[in-house]
């Protein structure tokens, strides 16, 4: 009888009883319900972002501009990436980020859903586009093929490509000095071309990599965002030199750009903390910074309104008052798009059209106007 006994402590010793292995199971059928919670959580989750993404809403609802509808441009793939809007009367051009094309909209302003729209397609990336006032000319850079393509503005033909430096973006015809200006990243410098003879007379070494410039109506200097030492740089193009480098502290970042020439004030957005500088461009200091929407890339004032707007990658239109030349309040942020980050300003309409990205969806132009 011992024996048995000990043959039976023997089969059972280390042997999970039949309550042990029922907790087992429990715990694995509750690790698989979580794991299966979760991943349908994910799934839904993924699935309201891949639909926010491919098909923006509406934006939010605001007190001082009301949404008029989109402007829907042609898909170039699955994902659209658009980057500088330049407006030109009732013409608007949008460039191409993703796919190289350049967007035509001819504009109607009273329906902007019902405006036509034509297209150049290119090889790539498209950024800014610099028209001439007085000539059917005008220019495009690609960074991506260290080109400046030379175009009809009306019939959209490529008329010549002329070979720039590394990475060419921001571009801006200056009529004092009858040069394009052609600000090129990586190599910091800039690159000037005759628009007459379509061929490259000259580079500019810059202290930094430049972002987006404009020019100083009064002076006639080019103010150059620096973005990698958060400077600005005055260009004089008839000597072909740095005039002036001043820090824009406490911005990081600095991208886009605008000038309120009557009360010598730039306005300059901080890509890397959000913020939108307001600098003195007598006295060559900031005199007061704003938070704005998250990733900011682009800013346009109405002169007329004394209205700054800014877009963000982060999907904010920000509206900003000038009650003075050193006095401004932030008025919203207006929920648009992720990626919407691109905008431009009508001086005579005081629309404001704001470049939406898309994924497999047509990428599009929401079209604001302030509210009476």
């Amino acid at each position: 009888m011992k024996e048995v006994i000990t043959m039976f402590a023997k089969t059972t010793h280390g042997a999970p009883t039949v309550d042990t292995r029922d907790k087992r199971r429990y715990a694995m059928r509750n690790g698989l319900k979580t794991m299966a919670m979760f991943a349908i959580v994910l799934i839904g989750f993924l699935a309201v972002v891949f639909a926010y993404l491919a098909y923006p809403g509406t934006p939010s609802k605001s007190k001082f501009v009301t949404f008029e509808g989109y402007i829907e441009l042609p898909k170039g793939g699955l994902l659209n990436i658009l980057d500088y809007l330049t407006l030109n009367g009732s013409t608007l051009f949008v460039t191409s980020e993703s796919s190289g094309a350049l967007f035509k909209v001819d504009l109607d302003l009273n329906h902007p859903s019902i405006s036509s729209v034509s297209e150049m397609p290119g090889a790539g990336a498209a950024h800014g586009v610099a028209l001439l006032p007085d000539a059917n000319i005008a220019f495009i850079t690609r960074s991506e093929e260290n080109m400046v393509d030379v175009f009809d503005p009306r019939s959209l033909q490529q008329l010549q490509s002329i070979p720039v430096a590394d990475d060419a973006d921001a571009i801006l015809y200056v009529p004092s000095a009858k040069l394009v200006y052609v600000a090129n990243g990586d190599p910091r410098l800039a690159t000037l071309i005759d628009p007459e003879k379509r061929v490259t007379v000259g580079t500019i070494p810059l202290p930094g990599k430049p972002e987006f410039v404009a020019q100083d109506p009064q002076t006639g200097l080019l103010y150059q965002n620096l973005e990698d030492i958060n400077s600005i740089a005055a260009i004089d193009l008839g000597k072909r030199s740095i005039a002036g480098q001043w820090s824009l502290a406490p911005c990081e970042g600095p991208s886009g750009m605008a000038i309120d020439s009557e009360q010598r004030r730039l306005f300059a957005v901080c890509s890397g903390n959000a913020k939108l500088v307001v600098f003195d461009l007598d006295s060559h200091r900031v005199i007061t910074s704003l938070k704005i929407g998250g990733g900011p890339d682009s800013v346009a004032f109405d002169q007329t309104l004394h209205t700054i707007y800014s877009a963000g990658k982060a999907g904010r239109l920000t509206v900003i008052q000038q009650d003075g030349p050193d006095t401004y309040r932030v008025l919203d942020k207006i929920h648009t798009h992720y990626g919407a980050h691109t905008l431009a300003v009508d001086p005579v309409s005081h629309k404001v059209f704001v470049g939406y990205p898309s994924l497999l969806a047509h990428p599009r132009i929401a079209v604001f106007s302030p509210a009476p």
